[in-house]
């Protein structure tokens, strides 16, 4: 993604802003430029409080480590992310065309969406693949029910959905996430954190009406129904009792007996 150069805040080295050392937001913004992929607060703070240890372990004498590096070592999360907001808002302030986004894997520097087209002149190969209404609605109940079957998502389209499925699979917006304990072991699927990044969400619970829709109950097709259990039926012993020799089925055997003795008579 493009970036545009950063410079660093205003302010003599080692003034504090809000109470927080100035090292500190430069430090996360080198960081942060310095990377592709999103870092976590927890990333940022371990290699800030390593760094800082490597600082003072490598002076000799005690008056030789920088006053920075020994506050450093106190750097918490909140601290961390206290510095992130402070950039964000500086970034707003001076009208950047850049800031930093949290992702569902961490923090990252990225350009605003109002700069997407000019950022995209660069890649002409990657061209926006924009998905069908079909497509969208096949996401749509993976994400809200997941995990679910093939054959769930279908009870709830009426359609057969293994197109759909198979290129969202492709696309990297869901994946398998196991078998069901039903018999024939269906596949069951679930989203992404490409899926995620895609829609601008960190979490599922922020997808609109995200409880309401999972407590909607959903058509379930017949491969996951429960079986019926047999009926115990009690026969007759009448119905037990094995047909006489050269009588009929259902003959009532006294008849029977009345037209052997005419017979006889």
């Amino acid at each position: 993604m493009l970036r545009s150069p950063i410079t660093c805040l205003d302010g003599p080295a080692g003034l504090a802003l809000d109470g927080v050392p100035m090292e500190l937001t430069a430090i996360i913004e080198a960081l942060l430029f310095a990377t592709q992929e999103p870092l976590s607060l927890t990333q940022m703070r371990q290699a800030i409080v390593d760094t800082a240890k490597d600082i003072r372990d490598a002076a000799s004498e005690a008056s030789e480590i920088p006053p920075y590096a020994l506050s450093l070592l106190e750097t918490d999360e909140a601290a961390v992310r206290g510095a992130i907001d402070r950039l964000i808002a500086h970034y707003e302030a001076d009208q950047r065309s850049f800031t930093i986004a949290e992702r569902p894997a961490g923090w990252r520097l990225c350009a605003k969406s109002d700069y997407a087209e000019w950022c995209r002149a660069l890649f002409p190969g990657k061209r926006i693949q924009r998905l069908s209404q079909p497509a969208l609605e096949t996401l749509a109940i993976v994400a809200y029910r997941q995990p679910i079957t093939k054959a769930g998502i279908e009870a709830v389209r009426g359609v057969s959905v293994d197109a759909m499925v198979q290129m969202l699979v492709e696309r990297g917006l869901i994946r398998i996430e196991g078998r069901a304990d039903l018999p024939g072991k269906p596949i069951l699927y679930g989203t992404t954190e490409s899926f995620l990044e895609h829609f601008a969400v960190n979490t599922l619970d922020e997808l609109p009406n995200a409880q309401e829709l999972r407590r909607i109950p959903l058509p379930t097709p017949e491969a996951e129904q429960p079986a019926a259990a047999p009926t115990d039926t009690q026969l007759s012993l009448a119905d037990q009792a094995p047909a006489a020799e050269g009588s009929t089925p259902n003959e009532d055997p006294a008849s029977h007996d009345a037209a052997t003795d005419s017979g006889n008579a």
